[in-house]
């Protein structure tokens, strides 16, 4: 079954999309990025079992998701784009490209290729930026990994998960609607826990952590970039189920 996603080729200023290959003149055969020609039609597959260790060295696309500006740092809704700086400075890659209304930065986990990115065009229209990006640089469903804050589960516990609806959560709901609503795609989402009495959900989303939530999260971001570490590399192998049981019981006290 395969999702096609359809986007017109960008200007000459962008840059090309990925590809690696086997270095010959290197004893571990390790992957050289070239450049690929461009395409007007990425498609976007569901994951193929087949393909065995082929999709190890797939590029990912890791996207964040937040909303740009001083005014948003810090936020509970920007978590997102926190652990996309986390697994910047943590990995080595400067998020220093504007492309399809997104910060981007490229490098590799290992021998993995991945495009870092923190859509700029605000939460609600955050598919724009990944659907485009997923197209140009022609990334599967399975390598898409939004990461983002959901308040069903508590403050800094996490879940990775290989696919999922959206939660309600409308910058989901926008990359939904931007990968041809396929849900099939992974997502690593951040606790940051549930408006306290009546208190206005969007104040909530908007509002920063206190000292202790804010010290959970910092180690749940810690944790994140290990994850994605593991994920890219491995796949949603034994490690991922480990770490979502730890994750779903580190906050409870024997």
């Amino acid at each position: 079954m395969l999702g096609a996603i359809s986007f017109p080729i960008p200007s000459s200023s962008f840059l090309p999309p990925l590809t690696s290959i086997p270095n010959p003149n290197s004893a571990r055969g390790r992957l050289l990025l070239l450049p690929a020609k461009p395409s007007r039609r990425a498609v976007a597959s569901l994951p193929d079992p087949s393909e065995g260790a082929k999709v190890e060295y797939t590029p990912w696309l890791i996207a964040g998701l937040g909303n740009p500006g001083n005014k948003y740092h810090g936020t509970r809704h920007n978590v997102g784009f926190e652990m996309i700086d986390r697994i910047s400075r943590d990995v080595g890659i400067s998020l220093n490209t504007i492309q399809s209304k997104a910060l981007i930065g490229i490098g590799a986990i290992g021998e993995v290729p991945i495009l870092l990115a923190k859509p700029q065009a605000y939460m609600n229209y955050t598919g724009e930026s990944v659907g485009a990006l997923a197209a140009y640089y022609q990334v599967p469903l399975r390598h898409i990994l939004l990461i983002y804050d959901d308040m069903s589960l508590p403050n800094g516990v996490m879940r990775l998960q290989p696919k999922g609806g959206h939660g309600h959560h409308n910058g989901v709901k926008s990359a939904v609607e931007h990968l041809d609503g396929c849900r099939n795609f992974p997502r690593l989402c951040i606790g940051i826990g549930n408006p306290p009495g009546k208190m206005d959900m969007r104040a909530f989303l908007l509002q920063k952590f206190s000292a202790e939530e804010r010290e959970q999260v910092d180690a749940a971001l810690d944790q994140g970039v290990e994850a994605v570490r593991t994920l890219v590399i491995k796949g949603f192998s034994s490690s991922i189920d480990r770490f979502n049981l730890v994750q779903k019981y580190k906050h409870h006290k024997v």
